[in-house]
């Protein structure tokens, strides 16, 4: 079966990428970056009860044409595509979320990022996992930090995987634990189940949005709005009404807008 085509140049509108189309590191960061900064992630599908669909026509619908968000398993869905179309060679992998989870509490492999090649060298790219999400892609060979527009990352090892944490005001926090062997599309549609139909999903229980903008990230929990700093250094508000809700939801700079307007 022949997999649909991306239509890359409204994909490359959608991000706001006006740069070369060459499979190299630079531009894997610069889509990367474009990615992340444009597409917000956002849970609103899953809260409603609807089903997320991962074939491609129905991500560029959402994501590009709709100008929608996103989950980890559409966001990088989509962003895979377009690599691929550029000529990289991606390949789907799955972790385990530890991000405000305690040491010992063990999680299910539901997020979705990507391993990409260039020139024999691997690096890690994920634009889909929210209010700490990379806007850079990773080096997948290094253990030593590396720094990006906002927190410094590394990537430590965990067994036979690797385990990427972020450094937030001083303090080095695990993100998620990165499991290296390809992950298949079946995996995806299992793990997206879980994520988007399980009763105890949190993604079912939680309003969640969150967006980067410059060197700001701007995170929405339920009636909770954050913008976080690169130093760590946070403006935290409570939304007090549906109304205000919404409209922090469909403004067209999403968080920024609505901080301003304090």
């Amino acid at each position: 079966m022949t997999t649909p085509a991306l239509d890359l140049d409204a994909y490359f509108a959608r991000i706001g990428y006006h740069g070369p189309r060459t499979a190299t590191l630079d531009t894997l960061a610069a889509v990367h970056e474009r990615h992340a900064q444009t597409i917000p992630f956002e849970n609103l599908d899953v809260v409603l009860g609807r089903a997320i669909p991962l074939d491609l026509p129905a991500l560029e619908r959402k994501l590009v044409h709709e100008r929608r968000g996103g989950y980890c398993f559409e966001q990088n869905t989509l962003f895979a595509a377009a690599l691929r179309a550029l000529g990289f060679a991606v390949t789907p992998l799955l972790a385990r979320v530890r991000w405000q989870v305690p040491a010992g509490v063990p999680t299910p492999q539901t997020h979705m990022a990507l391993r990409v090649e260039i020139d024999g060298r691997p690096w890690l790219a994920d634009a889909g996992f929210g209010g700490n999400g990379l806007m850079a892609p990773l080096a997948l060979d290094s253990t030593n930090e590396q720094r990006t527009r906002h927190e410094p990352r590394r990537l430590v090892p965990h067994g036979r995987n690797l385990l990427q944490q972020i450094q937030i005001a001083n303090t080095w926090t695990d993100v998620y634990v990165l499991h290296l062997d390809e992950a298949f599309p079946i995996d995806f549609e299992v793990a997206n189940w879980f994520t988007s139909m399980h009763p105890a999903s949190r993604f079912r229980q939680n309003v969640m949005a969150a967006r980067a903008e410059g060197e700001l990230r701007y995170a929405l929990l339920n009636r909770d709005l954050t913008a976080r700093h690169r130093d760590g250094t946070a403006e935290k508000r409570q939304i007090a009404s549906h109304n205000e809700l919404l409209e922090v939801l469909v403004s067209l700079s999403f968080l920024a807008y609505f901080f301003s307007c304090r």
